[in-house]
């Protein structure tokens, strides 16, 4: 199987999916760098599946644009997306990889198909025309978490061969910990020194935690509405005013300080879990900055539950790295064992892999062994097994946002029992845990795995109709 670094599972981009948004937009990139760009005429491209199904509340049509235009999904102006998409679609045309204008009808060279392509639900197929008649062809799917791979590429081949333990099952993991005598974190550690520096690891996992907390801090502090024609009203803002006991804050680092500084029962610690989740996919639902982990819409539940860690736990210097080492790691092994894409699985490979993540990192952070650690993981994706995927009007948002605080308590809860628990009296390991997630999502109807076909999607619409 493929290497799978902590930087693939965690990366920074835009809402609000991962699968519908970021993976689109690296296809239409990925595509513009094969073909002859002086040639080209125009670009259409053709939606299969979820993508179709899901894809305007998705943005996958805005993603097809702004990847065509060469944006960078980590660096754009968020503000300036809006922008963008209008002056493509007033002028009907689109600047190529930023180099040349091409004609482009949004409407017209964004096709919404019924069917499915056979590989994955997620496909997308470009087609460039060029002026002396030919064309170039390319079909992509993208398979979870910002993943994407081009028909043809063969997945089983290990892209990475230079890290020294190798790991695809946590039955593996801790096999490496028993022959070389060290501990989860170090074993998994190591592997990503093998590609990267230490400095280079520290910067990046520092990047990572600054664009958590800043998804965080925003969305704790923009009310209104959320885009997409649902009216969903923020809440975290609403939250964060009920529980901040002082307003003399001028940026996120004071803002933090007065909660770490204030004593808060545990009902209200619980509130600001939900309240930091709630603020990261509100900020998701409306196009901004969030770090994939390991899905846009599971975004939040990772962020949410290290914040609480930092503000209420006694923690240390190194916690934030090594929380974020170890879930990446349990993130790979679902990645590699099952799907972390909710059009494959349903929300358990959403939400359920997030959870299952958070509870493995803060098991970790808290002391806990590597069999703790893993049972903490298995806990939490055990109770988030049939979970389906049913956004309503295909948007990120019911009910996918409380769906984040659920699965961020779940993970504080799962990572409790598993610190006061025995492992070696446990009954079902995390390696089961994940065969028994990806047989479930074999056995789901289509209808609940990302397509607004079933579930809350299709009562909502009926009673809508109704009215």
């Amino acid at each position: 199987m493929a290497t799978i670094s902590v930087f693939d599972i965690f990366k920074i981009g835009v809402g609000p999916s991962s699968s519908h948004t970021m993976g689109p937009w690296k296809a239409a990139q990925a595509f513009i760098q094969k073909i002859d760009i002086e040639k080209t005429a125009t670009i259409v491209t053709d939606l299969y599946g979820s993508l179709s199904k899901t894809g305007i509340g998705h943005g996958t049509d805005l993603a097809v644009m702004l990847g065509l235009s060469d944006f960078n999904v980590k660096t754009i102006d968020t503000n300036k997306i809006n922008k963008y998409i209008d002056n493509i679609k007033y002028s009907g045309q689109l600047k190529l990889k930023n180099e040349k204008f091409i004609d482009f009808i949004a409407h017209e060279h964004i096709i919404f198909n019924n069917t499915m392509l056979p590989f994955h639900p997620n496909g997308i197929k470009f087609t460039a025309f060029y002026t002396d008649g030919d064309i170039h062809q390319e079909t992509y799917y993208s398979i979870g978490g910002g993943f994407i791979c081009q028909e043809g590429d063969d997945l089983s081949v290990d892209l990475v061969n230079v890290i020294p333990y190798p790991i695809n099952t946590s039955k593996e993991l801790e096999n490496w910990i028993k022959e070389t005598g060290t501990s989860a974190i170090e074993v998994i550690r190591r592997n990503e020194l093998a590609l990267r520096t230490e400095e280079e690891l520290t910067e990046r996992i520092a990047e990572l935690w600054k664009n958590m907390q800043d998804s965080i801090y925003n969305g704790c502090h923009k009310f209104g509405i959320l885009p997409g024609g649902l009216e969903v009203e923020r809440r975290a803002p609403i939250l964060n005013r009920q529980l901040i006991k002082r307003e003399d804050y001028k940026n996120r680092k004071q803002w933090k300080a007065a909660i770490i500084n204030e004593k808060y029962s545990f009902s209200q610690i619980l509130k600001w879990v939900s309240c930091f989740a709630l603020a990261v996919n509100e900020e998701n639902a409306a196009f901004s900055r969030v770090v994939t982990a390991p899905t846009n819409g599971a975004a939040g539940v990772i962020p949410s539950v290290l914040m609480y860690h930092h503000c209420f736990n006694n923690q240390s210097a190194k916690d934030i790295e090594n929380f974020l080492l170890i879930a990446g790691e349990i993130g790979s092994l679902f990645k590699k064992g099952a799907t972390i894409s909710a059009a494959m699985g349903g929300c358990q490979a959403e939400i359920g892999v997030s959870s299952a993540m958070a509870a493995a990192g803060l098991t970790a952070v808290n002391g806990g062994k590597c069999k703790q650690i893993l049972m903490a993981a298995e806990i939490a994706m055990e109770h988030h097994l049939g979970l389906t995927c049913d956004p309503v009007n295909g948007l990120v948002q019911i009910p996918c946002i409380e769906r984040n605080t659920m699965g961020a308590i779940k993970a504080i809860t799962a990572s409790q029992i598993a610190l006061s628990s025995d492992p070696a009296k446990a009954r079902i390991s995390l390696d089961e845990v994940i065969r028994t997630m990806w047989e479930t999502a074999q056995d789901m109807n289509t209808k609940y795995k990302e397509t607004s076909d079933g579930g809350l999607a299709k009562i909502v619409r009926e009673m809508i109709a109704e009215c």
